[in-house]
């Protein structure tokens, strides 16, 4: 019933996370999102954004991904059914409360190719052994990118747990003009010889990093 009455007016519930404040289900034209109060967590325009970056990725050669900041499971969903990606992914978020939103309300299922981890992308990393053909980084807290992950320390784990010729796709900025870290983060990914490909306003809104293996 809610998603027939979305096509007349938007139905939204309001559940509160302890990281993200109001999260926001909304129900809007038969699809339904995760917003914070002023960004699109899944689905919706981030699903479109990250998209336009897997799209550029030769996927036959990934062989595992790893995907920091799950939300709704919009980026699961993307691979498993637009790009027919049925490999192992690693899945991290902090937020309890966004983990039980991808499940119960997006259907993100578990399955032996699927592992969902509640933990700080920053410990993770600093204790990964692992690595992954293919990065996805989509840290925002409403509309920040938390400074931690734009610091090298972090990079300099997220390339030592990057194959040599995988991909690292970093969801990185609503700001119009790219910070002084998020040059010095791309520069840093030039110099670890990776093709860096920087691509602004993606939908309008997002600068997107795409980084491959040389």
């Amino acid at each position: 019933m809610a998603k027939l009455l979305s096509y007349f007016y938007p139905i939204t519930k309001k559940v509160h996370s302890d990281y993200s404040g109001t999260l926001e289900i909304t129900w809007y034209n038969g699809r339904k999102h995760l917003d914070t109060k002023n960004a699109n967590y899944s689905y919706g325009s981030l699903q479109r954004i990250l998209k336009f970056g897997l799209e550029i990725i030769n996927l036959k050669q990934v062989n595992s991904v790893l995907l920091l900041g799950l939300g709704g499971g919009s980026v699961i969903e993307t691979l498993r059914h637009d790009f027919s990606y049925s490999k192992p992914i690693t899945a991290v978020d902090i937020d309890p409360v966004v983990i039980d939103i991808a499940r119960n309300e997006f259907n993100l299922k578990d399955d032996p190719q699927l592992q969902i981890v509640c933990e700080d992308a920053l410990l993770f990393m600093q204790a990964n052994n692992n690595q992954y053909d293919l990065i996805i980084i989509d840290l925002f807290i409403d509309t920040k990118v938390p400074m931690a992950f734009l610091a090298l320390p972090f990079w300099k784990q997220v390339i030592d747990a990057s194959t040599s010729n995988g991909a690292i796709l970093f969801n990185a900025s609503l700001e119009k003009t790219k910070s002084a870290a998020l040059n010095e983060v791309i520069e840093f990914l030039k110099s670890h010889k990776y093709h860096t490909e920087v691509f602004e306003k993606v939908n309008n809104t997002n600068t997107l990093i795409l980084s491959k293996g040389l």
